[in-house]
């Protein structure tokens, strides 16, 4: 049975080609104003000034607690999610963080809200970044709306027009963090992946606006596929705060060794921080991926008459929310933290890629309407 089988065509809709170059347009123009972002991201990783942490202001203002730091970038060397009792009132680590987590206290009694966390590398170029990440992203979702408004429908219904939704919902959910958290450092790690996302986008998988598929006329798709596009950012973000949660424990491990540790290693926020970045985005993103698979389900017994088919698409789609449930299981229940947990998370996120990419190109299935 083929998707044009059980669902009837709909009239073809009528292309309007202003707003069909304007959106093209604009994709070209997020593209550079992102590269201006990403530039300036890096000059920040390259030449900032690493800013201290609560547990370094504590341990210069008061002396007696620079046993306690100390032991806190030893235990964290050690892969562990690095803690030590302050004279009662919490623990601080390396990067600040209170064991008990409460919001809003001060870093003299090593009690913090998580915009004290925020220790990574600064530098004016990062402002510069962040600006410019806000403007893309504004000429970004322009062109995704136009896109849709070119043709009367949701801007989502085919590769290219997912891949730009999906990137537009990694910025945007950076751009969360990087206000709620001060955690702008993670923008040159969100924004190459985007890129490059963007890159293979407009050079392999555009296609001309047009209308939808028959399989895809559907109110589930402004209902299922939005809920995976943005499940998808905040795993992507997720994804590159897990690279960088690497990278700052590696530089941990040599900080404790005794080596000098230089150039962007040097630069990076405490490996414990990155960590819990990249935990609460899963924690934001499963919900919805979650909802994306039921709403599926649902949407292909109402297409199909069936609520699961096997499908290459389905399976992934199911195989990437058991890894991302092992993770918030084993965290949850196991007390897992550090290269342990980070390594579940590549995993899932490595599924989801593969779910995105290979699923839709090269597997044949009732879902490969992906107009490539």
């Amino acid at each position: 049975m083929t998707p044009s089988a059980y669902v009837a065509a709909a009239p073809a809709a009528q292309v309007n080609s202003g707003l069909a170059q304007l959106s093209d347009d604009l994709m070209i123009i997020a593209i550079l104003v992102y590269a201006v972002a990403l530039l300036a991201f890096t000059i920040e990783l390259g030449y900032g000034r690493r800013r201290r942490t609560v547990a370094e202001a504590a341990e210069e203002a008061a002396p007696e607690f620079a046993g306690v730091a100390a032991a806190g970038r030893t235990t964290a060397a050690a892969g562990e999610s690095a803690t030590s009792a302050v004279a009662g009132a919490g623990a601080v680590t390396e990067t600040g963080a209170a064991a008990t987590g409460a919001p809003g206290a001060s870093a003299a009694s090593g009690r913090h809200g998580p915009a004290d966390d925020a220790a990574g590398a600064t530098h004016r170029a990062g402002a510069v970044g962040l600006a410019a990440t806000v403007l893309g992203f504004l000429v970004h979702g322009g062109m995704v709306a136009t896109r849709g408004l070119a043709v009367d429908r949701w801007p989502w219904g085919n590769m290219y027009e997912f891949v730009a939704a999906i990137t537009l919902g990694a910025v945007g959910t950076f751009l969360v963090v990087a206000f709620r958290y001060r955690a702008r450092y993670l923008g040159a790690f969100v924004l190459i992946p985007v890129l490059l996302a963007l890159a293979i986008n407009v050079r392999y998988l555009y296609v001309d606006a047009g209308p939808l598929v028959p399989a895809l006329h559907s109110y589930w798709i402004a209902i299922h596929v939005t809920a995976a596009i943005i499940a998808t950012g905040a795993f992507t973000v997720s994804g590159a705060s897990t690279v960088m949660y690497l990278m700052a424990d590696r530089a941990e491990r040599k900080r404790a060794a005794g080596e000098a540790v230089k150039g962007v290693l040097g630069r990076l926020p405490g490996a414990a921080l990155l960590d819990r970045l990249a935990h609460r985005t899963v924690v934001f993103g499963f919900p919805l991926w979650t909802f994306a698979v039921i709403a599926g389900a649902i949407w292909a017994d109402e297409a199909w008459g069936r609520y699961w088919g096997w499908d290459p698409k389905e399976v992934w789609s199911f195989i990437t929310w058991v890894v991302y449930a092992g993770y918030l299981h084993s965290r949850a229940t196991a007390g897992w933290r550090g290269r342990k947990a980070a390594i579940v998370s590549l995993i899932g996120f490595a599924c989801l890629l593969f779910n995105f990419f290979a699923v839709n190109i090269l597997f044949s299935g009732l879902h490969s309407y992906g107009g490539v």
